[in-house]
This record gives C-alpha cells, structure tokens and sequence, in this order.
C-alpha cells in the first residue's frame, strides 16, 4: 500500500516535511498541496490575518522540486467548496492556468489536480491534458450514478467517506472505475461525522474563511457542528460510527484503490500518522491519528486502539447502517474509552 500525505512546511520535529517525505518514498505515493493564499478546504499555509508568510512561496517550491526528485507525485489543490463570484471566470481560469504553468516550469511537472469545481476541471483537461484530473471527496460522490455524470471531467474519484467501510460497495464502483480507466481513492483517516448534515455549510465557511474572520462575528455558534453533538456523552458513540480505517485494517484495502490518502495537513504530529499507516499499527489514542481530532471532547478519556475487539473490522465492514437498531458500536466504546490516568503516556500518544 502507498500514501497520499498533505503538505506542511514542517513536521512535529521541527524538520521540513519534505525532507522526511523524501526518506520515506518507497512507500509514498504524492503529496497533495494548496498553493499558498489560494482557497482549498484549509485555512491559508501564508496569511494568518493579513500576516503574509512571505518566505513561504520559496519555501514550497524547492520543496515541491525537492519531492519530484524523489519521484513522488505532485497533486496541486483546488478544492475550496466555493469560489464565489469568481466561480466560473475568466480571472479563475487565467489564475489556474498561471499556477499550473509555473509548477510545470519550475518543479518539473504537475501529476495531479484535485478539485471540487466542474469548472476547474474542465479548463485543466483543455489546457493541460497531461494533468490528471480528481473529484475531491468534498463533492461526495459515492456511487456509479454520480461518477457517470462526471466522468467526462474527471480522471479519479475519491469516494465519499462514508462508504469506507462498505467493502462490497466498493469493489462494485471499483470495477466500474476500472472499466473506464478512472482511478478510485480514498481517504482514510478523517475524523468527522458519517454523513454529517453540516459538512456543506462548514465547508463554505472555510472558502471564505479569510473574509468571515474580518467580520464581527456571533461568538458562541461554532461552524463545525461537531463540536457541539459530542458535548453530550451520549453521543460520543458516534465516533465509533464515522468512517475512519484503523492502520490495523488498512491492509484490508489491497488492490481497490491506486492509492490512500492520509489526512496530516492539519495535525500536529503528521509524520505519526503516517509511519502508523504504514506500520500496520499503532499503540496509543486513535483520535490522534484523525483529523479532526475530537479528544478534548471527550473530556479526561482517549480511545485505546489497542482495545478494540478482534471482530472490529468484521463487523464494521459488514454493517448495515442501521445504528439505531444496534448496540455494537457502543460495546465497543465502553471497552476502548480509556480515563486518562498515566498523564505521561497520554501526552506521548497525543
């Protein structure tokens, strides 16, 4: 199995992420990015405020040089859920355009671009052929329907989240991608809700984050819901329920996808997360792996990914969905849910 990995400038040790990337190559397949101030589904990796970072450019660029030379893959994001009144310009498509031309000419060739925009889509596949084409897994497409409507625009897919546990399913839209020489992908450690009912909304707000922070907004509304339903105890069992793949059952995966993708754009200890996927395991809080990570809701305990039963994957593969009829997921938690009592052992797996 190899890995998509996101880009940071450096990892938990301090050490340009690219250079830990390169060491580990054999066994990474790309690294997605965002360039620079432009909208993706992340904050800015530049401008913090109006704070401009403005090393940073350079930064990312013998960074990107430095992991071709390694022949790992370059796979540029563009993947904010809104582009505002820009949505379908010509200012967008000049601007994608430029971007896609300078990572040519400077890093020596773009693999990739992921998107959630038809329209970006479109005006790589015209003007830059040699660029394969993704549907971000923010479009959530999870099944054959919604490809066939795409697949003029679109190279590869990264299939909704929340049929990640559905192996059946997915074998079945994988013969279908194969059959139209599409690649499948998935990513396989994000940490927010199974079909989340405020993921549009949220990915809106961060399209625009850099704007809504200038406003004087509403202090007490959070705008990933999340953060709110798991204040309640009992709703905790709904971690269990999301669609997360534990490093011990990424192997399961073999021979579906081209290639996995690892969120670690966000965390803080990125290289953790990767080494564990790569491993096949790891002993500590398994929230520390996803991204979000919801430890702190769960207010003094962690989830011990040592614990877990060894039907886990079993069961969680061949569910039905129907989780008000069912007690499984929450057995489970009462067997992992761990009360954080070694502080010392708790910060090290955190």
């Amino acid at each position: 199995m190899r890995f998509s990995v996101g880009y940071k400038f450096f990892d938990e040790n301090d050490n340009p992420m690219a250079e830990s990337l390169c060491k580990m190559a054999e066994r990474i397949e790309e690294v997605y990015f965002p360039w620079n101030d432009t909208e993706t589904c992340r904050a800015s990796l530049v401008n913090d405020r109006g704070y401009i970072n403005w090393d940073g450019q350079a930064f990312m660029e013998n960074d990107l040089r430095m992991l071709k030379d390694h022949n790992i893959k370059l796979n540029l994001l563009l993947n904010a859920n809104c582009y505002g009144e820009k949505s379908i310009s010509n200012y967008l498509k000049n601007y994608v355009c430029s971007i896609i031309e300078h990572i040519q000419d400077d890093a020596g060739g773009l693999d990739f671009v992921t998107t959630t925009s038809p329209f970006i889509a479109r005006m790589v596949k015209k003007n830059f052929p040699e660029v394969k084409t993704r549907a971000s897994v923010n479009m959530r497409i999870g099944n054959i329907i919604g490809m066939r409507y795409l697949e003029e625009l679109f190279d590869g897919f990264y299939i909704q989240r929340d049929y990640n546990r559905n192996l059946v399913h997915l074998k079945e839209v994988k013969e279908w991608t194969d059959s139209k020489g599409k690649t499948l992908h998935l990513l396989a450690n994000s940490g927010c809700m199974k079909f989340c009912s405020g993921q549009v909304f949220h990915d809106n707000v961060v399209a625009h984050e850099k704007y809504i922070k200038e406003i004087q907004n509403v202090e007490d509304f959070n705008t990933a819901i999340c953060w709110d339903y798991y204040a309640k105890k009992e709703n905790w069992v709904s971690l269990m329920q999301n669609t997360w793949i534990r490093p011990e059952d990424i192997h399961k995966y073999e021979g579906l996808f081209t290639s996995v993708k690892l969120a670690t754009r966000m965390t803080l200890r990125p290289l953790s997360v990767i080494k564990a996927y790569i491993a096949g395991e790891y002993r500590g809080n398994l929230l520390d792996l996803t991204e979000p990570n919801h430890t702190a809701a769960l207010k003094g305990y962690y989830i011990d990914n040592k614990k877990f039963p060894s039907d886990w994957f079993e069961r969680a593969s061949s569910c039905s969905g129907k989780c008000h009829n069912c007690n499984y997921c929450s057995s489970v938690l009462e067997r992992v849910l761990t009360k954080v009592t070694d502080v010392e052992f708790f910060e090290e797996s955190s």
